[in-house]
Parts: structure tokens; C-alpha cells; sequence
């Protein structure tokens, strides 16, 4: 196995179509499935299933591609860093960013990278775990992410604490003017992100109120899309409110101290990092 069969693999996987695939590719189809067939042999199982039309992948097709994928991205990566460490401030810094912080990141503080000759940034988006796995898989040199995270083996900056937001459905308005409870919002539905269920629910635990969970989702842009949409009350970072439409959604803090978040740049504590990423680091400060 080898890398040119994996790049080849994942773009059967991502076009659904061998023919599609070695279009992608530059190639001709015979090569393709020729490489194909020599990956399935050596693995000694089948990887696709082949249709007139289209080609699935089996279950150990699925496993391999999520393999690959890593796989590939850190092949580019390492090359990335063996190439920078000669060049010092040129190449490409990798940044793997929450969603939930684009309302802090890039900011002001990355113009300079970005005028920078020769410079140019690679930008991977996911939720906290997604950006964490990335930097421990070194696909990324930095993470901007949100507590609550494991922080073992990394080094940490992190930003001053941040109120969480209840957005509420018009239906659904609850407590003052400008703040809500945990006691105000018991029983009312509530849009749960599920990285921040365990530090909701004892907070909702210690407040004796009842937390009705409408929906979970991932990300806290789609929890805003949920709340625009009346399912629920959706628990936000203050931070996502100048990146995301609330629609005519009442926006108002949560007033407990048991509901707070702060952003944090991050990055593994024993990998060597580049000029480049160095000067990142600084830039980025503690996004304060």
C-alpha cells in the first residue's frame, strides 16, 4: 500500500465513480482500477463495490477512507514543516478553528501574515474535539478552541471568560429584559450543544431546574439556525453572535456562573514549531 493507491482510493470514495475519479485524477480508467484492484488484493478484501453507474465503498472501504484521509493530510503537513524549517517566514500555516470562535478569528490580528510575501494560511474548520484530533494528528500547527477540553499535552492561551447567550424563539421568551435563569428557563426546549451538555446539565442540576432538550446538535451556528426555526432555546458563546443570524430571536445572557466559556489558542507542547507558526502564536496572543 502505498500513497499514490490511497490518493487514488479517496477520489473513487469522493466521486462515487470510478470514470469521475480518473477524471479527477488526469488519468485514464484502466490505470485507476488497475490500482484498484492491486490495493483490494494486498489488503485481501473488497474496498468498492462496483455498479454500471457507480462505485460504494464497503465497510472496510469506509474504515480505509477515513484512514487515508489522515494519512494524506499528514503526508502533506510533514512536508509542509521539513520544507519551512529552511525557509523560516514563508510556506503555509495550518489553522484549525472552531466554528464557534469565528467571531474572533482571523481579526486584525492575522493581516500581517496575510501581507506577508510568501505566506499564506490553510484554514480546517470543525467543532473542539474535531480541532483537537487535527492537532494531534499534526494535519494542523495551531487550534483556536472553546472550553471545556482536555488540555494534556498541549500549551494553552486562553481569553478572558465569556458569557453564554440564550437565543430565544419569540414563543419561547422567558426571564428580564436582558437576562435569563436557569430556574426561568426550566421545562422551556432547549437547543443543546452536545460538547456542553454535561456542563448545562449540572448547571441546571445545582439551579433545581428542569432542562428540556428538544434537539442536540454540534455546532453553535446550527443551534442559532434551530432557535430561528422556534425548536427551542439555543445556548451560545457571546463571541458567535456578530458571525451568525438570529433572525428576530430575543438574545439574553444567561445569568449563572456555572454557564461561561473561553476561547483558547492551543498547540501540541513537544512538536517543534516553525518560524512561521511561531510568529503566528504571537500574533494571535490570547485573542484578549
Amino acid at each position: 500500500m502505498n500513497l499514490k493507491q490511497l490518493e487514488y482510493f479517496v477520489a473513487i470514495a469522493e466521486e462515487h465513480q470510478i470514470t469521475a475519479a480518473a477524471r479527477r485524477l488526469h488519468i485514464s480508467q484502466p490505470p485507476l482500477s488497475y490500482e484498484l484492484a492491486q490495493l483490494e488484493r494486498e489488503l485481501g478484501t473488497t474496498l468498492v463495490r462496483r455498479g454500471p453507474r457507480s462505485a460504494t465503498l464497503t465497510d472496510a472501504g469506509k474504515l480505509l477512507y477515513e484512514r487515508a484521509t489522515r494519512i494524506l493530510a499528514l503526508t502533506q503537513a510533514t512536508k509542509r514543516d521539513v520544507e519551512g524549517v529552511g525557509k523560516g517566514m514563508t510556506g503555509v500555516l495550518t489553522l484549525g478553528v472552531d466554528a464557534s470562535c469565528a467571531g474572533s478569528v482571523p481579526g486584525s490580528r492575522l493581516i500581517e501574515l496575510a501581507s506577508t510575501p510568501n505566506v499564506s494560511v490553510e484554514l480546517r474548520e470543525g467543532d473542539t474535539p474535531q480541532v483537537l484530533e487535527m492537532l494531534e494528528g499534526g494535519v494542523v500547527d495551531i487550534g483556536v478552541v472553546r472550553t471545556p477540553f482536555a488540555s494534556a499535552g498541549l500549551r494553552c492561551r486562553y481569553a478572558k471568560t465569556e458569557r453564554m447567550l440564550a437565543i430565544m424563539p419569540p414563543a419561547l421568551e422567558v426571564g428580564a429584559e436582558m437576562e435569563v435563569t436557569c430556574a426561568q428557563l426550566s421545562g422551556v426546549p432547549v437547543v443543546l450543544v452536545r460538547r456542553l451538555e454535561e456542563q448545562v446539565r449540572a448547571t441546571f442540576d445545582e439551579a433545581k431546574a428542569e432542562l428540556a432538550v428538544s434537539c442536540t446538535v454540534d455546532d453553535e451556528r446550527t443551534a442559532c439556525t434551530w432557535a430561528r426555526g422556534g425548536m427551542g432555546v439555543a445556548l451560545v458563546p457571546e463571541t458567535l453572535l456578530p458571525v451568525t443570524d438570529t433572525g428576530d430571536c430575543f438574545i439574553k445572557v444567561i445569568a449563572e456562573k456555572g454557564l461561561s466559556t473561553r476561547q483558547a489558542v492551543v498547540w501540541k507542547a513537544d512538536r517543534y514549531m516553525s518560524p512561521l507558526a511561531q510568529r503566528c502564536l504571537a500574533l494571535l496572543g490570547d485573542l484578549g
